[in-house]
């Protein structure tokens, strides 16, 4: 996610700052940085993260700025910062939760963009004014066009893209352990729990994110990004995953004249009902979600400027999503055994202005400050699944890109059979990234519902953080899913493959390490 949401192919650009010294008139402090770039590209559109370091004094506010040498090179969505461009000339302010650094502290912050002509990496960094001007940027070339859609600190990179190889790490799978057999049970909402349908057990969702099925249809390029087969699923088993989300596309699925033919409708329906089918048969649940909608957005953290369903908005529309829930809902209702999340990451506060107006937009849609479509709000939604006879659990995200729950449960919708989850995202760049915040807004929603990490995730290639939020969820039994079973690069955004046979990369061995010992 953003950003979601965090991943992409092959190409490593890095620019590394030097030392500067200077006054800041907005800290009035003395101003040394460190800048490393990398980004990956693909025909027309890249993703960049940047890594800012102080070397200086201490910061209470920040601005980055620099500059694109090709005249064709756009920022398109950013997160973690508020970005604006004219011309070639890029700036990034700090947003609240990453304002003051420290010394020797860090910030990662990132965009999406497109571009005509060459990619070239910048190398003009500024930080408040003073160069961080040190270091050339060294390029490999890129040898598929990727990216998909994904963490979200403040605007979700949920990019797209598609595989790359990327070096194996030392770690391997262990040996095969034979997938368990048997199909994946009905659920249902129990108080505060998921459980089998028919005995009751509590049942946890603990598994990963297989991206693709949001971008490769717009995008022209087919309707999966790597392998789906029997095969695929069995190498997920080999880390005891048993559930798996799958993101997808609403105008892909409802079969729009955008969408070719080959790859959107009929086509791309049978292809995810199939994949479901596979999943279900190998004992792992489904998670099926409206990733990507229809609906122009240009306002705060746009994604795209697109119509189309091209990018992360921030909430569902009102002329398709209901009909997009309504297909799916009717598609799988009476088999339990799936779940429906309704929309990756909204976030409409940042279009309304404020967290009441957000969270009004969010349950009831409508007009909403600041979007240009009419909106469809989550009681709508619910209420279409239900429309159609179906019983499946609900996943909800909350607001900012579904790492804000804080009024969650003040806004949760109703649902006629009270069987509904909250759904949260975290990434390390996220605002809500400690066990205090944890503590005092995720425990009293796990208190009521049943509460999932639909997607969690760090841009380290390392594991850290995730560990950090297992701990906090195993602690308290609770579900989570890695971002992403992609065979991306994992120094990129959160891949946890680098291959298809279950390869971990240096991210993924976490994640692995704890399903095995789930």
């Amino acid at each position: 996610m953003r950003r979601r949401g965090a991943i992409l192919t092959a190409l490593g650009l890095i620019a590394a700052g030097g030392l500067a010294l200077g006054n800041t008139p907005a800290a009035q402090a003395a101003v040394a940085c460190k800048v490393t770039y990398t980004a990956s590209q693909w025909q027309g559109g890249m993703s960049a993260n940047l890594s800012i370091q102080n070397l200086g004094d201490a910061l209470s506010d920040w601005t980055l700025t620099f500059t694109f040498p090709d005249s064709g090179q756009k920022v398109t969505q950013g997160w973690s910062a508020t970005w604006s461009q004219s011309g070639s000339a890029v700036t990034a302010t700090a947003v609240d939760w990453n304002r003051s650094l420290s010394t020797g502290g860090s910030t990662s912050i990132g965009f999406n963009g497109s571009w005509s002509g060459s990619n070239p990496a910048p190398t003009d960094f500024t930080l408040n004014g003073v160069a961080c001007d040190g270091g050339t940027p060294s390029q490999s070339p890129s040898p598929s066009p990727s990216r998909s859609p994904s963490p979200s600190p403040s605007p979700s990179p949920s990019p797209s893209r598609s595989p790359s190889p990327s070096p194996s790490p030392s770690t391997s799978p262990s040996p095969s352990t034979s997938p368990s057999t048997g199909a994946a049970p009905k659920l249902k909402v129990s108080g505060n729990k998921i459980v089998n349908a028919a005995t009751g057990t509590p049942y946890r969702l603990l598994g990963v994110n297989r991206s693709g099925g949001e971008f490769m249809c717009v995008q022209g390029r087919g309707i999966w990004d790597g392998p789906v087969d029997n095969a695929a699923i069995d190498a997920m088993r080999t880390w005891n995953v048993r559930a798996v989300r799958v993101p997808l596309n609403e105008e892909c699925w409802l079969g729009l004249s955008n969408i070719q033919s080959s790859y959107g409708g009929a086509a791309y329906q049978n292809e995810v009902k199939a994949y479901v089918d596979r999943l279900v048969a190998k004992g792992v649940t489904p998670i099926v979600e409206m990733h990507w909608n229809y609906g122009q957005y240009t306002g705060n953290s746009s994604g795209c400027s697109d119509v189309h369903a091209s990018c992360q908005k921030p909430m569902p529309d009102a002329q398709y999503a209901p009909q997009f829930w309504t297909g799916v809902a009717n598609a799988f209702k009476g088999r339990d055994e799936v779940v429906f999340d309704l929309f990756n990451e909204p976030y409409p506060e940042r279009a309304t202005g404020g967290a009441a107006s957000g969270w009004a937009c969010w349950r009831d849609g409508g007009t909403c400050s600041g979007i240009p479509y009419q909106v469809a709000g989550f009681q709508s939604l619910v209420n279409a699944v239900r429309a159609t006879g179906a019983t499946n659990i609900i996943m909800l995200g909350g607001l900012a890109y579904s790492n804000d729950l804080s009024q969650w449960l003040q806004y949760k919708p109703t649902d006629s059979r009270n069987n509904l989850a909250a759904a949260w995202h975290v990434y390390n760049f996220n605002s809500c990234v400690s066990t205090s915040c944890w503590d005092a807004q995720l425990a009293p929603v796990a208190a009521q519902v049943p509460l999932v990490a639909g997607e969690i995730g760090e841009n380290t290639c390392s594991h850290g953080f995730i560990d950090q939020v297992m701990n906090w969820f195993d602690a308290k039994g609770l579900s989570y899913l890695g971002w992403t079973w992609n065979t991306w690069d994992c120094s990129t955004g959160p891949s946890l493959i680098s291959d298809y046979n279950g390869t971990p990369t240096a991210f993924g061995a976490g994640l692995r390490a704890r399903l095995l010992t789930s």
